[in-house]
């Protein structure tokens, strides 16, 4: 994830991920379509770089399920949120994991929407 720390907002909308079948297809798509750049973490990852820091990223999967992209939220407190979310009635669909630049949880809503949490730390 990016590294300007000032840019992050507690629990707003940090972090955009969509799924694709080929990242490679998908950067060359966005780049032509919308002069995207990248930050390239592998064959499965690629980070979408924006104003100041990246903002959103293309993640390989298999298929691309209905629902849109994955909202990714930030956190001061990644364990306060995890619990915040339990007790608001989210059910934790992907339990806190590390990657690249910090750990994360995913968790699905009441209505079923799929969201995620990110730290740094």
């Amino acid at each position: 994830m990016p590294d300007d720390h000032a840019t992050y907002v507690h629990h707003a909308i940090d972090y955009i991920e969509f799924a694709v079948t080929d990242v490679s297809a998908a950067k060359k798509f966005y780049a032509a379509a919308f002069d995207w750049t990248f930050n390239d973490y592998g064959p499965d990852y690629a980070g979408i770089r924006g104003e100041g820091r990246e903002v959103a990223g293309f993640r390989k999967e298999p298929t691309v399920r209905a629902g849109g992209p994955l909202v990714v939220l930030y956190s001061r407190d990644l364990e306060a949120s995890l619990a915040k979310v339990r007790e608001a009635g989210g059910r934790i669909s992907t339990p806190p994991s590390t990657f690249p630049g910090g750990r994360r949880f995913h968790f699905v809503d009441p209505s079923g929407n799929e969201l995620a949490v990110w730290a740094e730390k």
